[in-house]
């Protein structure tokens, strides 16, 4: 791995447990923090499930699936060509993502989530720093593909 890619892990996991601390720490559970009203919240909720709190009554199974997941992203990254750096971040942003929502799990049996938004007129499920990073770690797959695509027309 390169040096870049672990310290953007080390980076997006450090943040993650810094933000789900500090929420847990200061915002009583349940409460929110209006941020922009009618728009944006700080509040701290957990969720045993995925989001929309799905499957929450078998937490055992995100734990193993993160834990499992983590895992296979680890060993894909390790196994990538150095020149596939788009798809070298995505890997990074997605380990960084289920690892750290896996740490959560098994520190507390359940996610600490804290950002909430109200997306015209309804309420999105509320994340965290690794859910974010989960995303942008799809985001950086599908520019992956999109530019290999690009590459393989242009050669054709």
């Amino acid at each position: 791995m390169k040096k870049m890619e672990v310290l953007t892990i080390l980076a997006v996991l450090g943040l993650d447990a810094l933000t789900k601390t500090l929420t847990s720490t200061l915002i009583p559970f349940g409460d929110a923090v209006t941020v922009i009203p009618n728009f944006f919240w700080l509040t701290y909720v957990t969720n045993t499930g995925a989001a929309w709190s799905l499957l929450s009554d078998a937490p055992w199974f995100f734990t193993v699936l993160g834990s499992v997941a983590s895992i296979v992203i680890l060993a894909l990254l390790i196994k990538a060509k150095p020149n596939q750096t788009w798809y070298r971040y995505a890997l990074v942003f997605l380990f960084a993502g289920a690892f750290g929502n896996v740490i959560d799990r098994l520190l507390y049996g359940h996610v600490r989530d804290f950002l909430a938004f109200n997306l015209f007129g309804y309420p999105f499920p509320v994340f965290n720093v690794a859910d974010i990073s989960l995303n942008v770690g799809v985001a950086c797959m599908l520019l992956d593909a999109v530019l290999d695509e690009l590459r393989k027309k242009k050669h054709a």
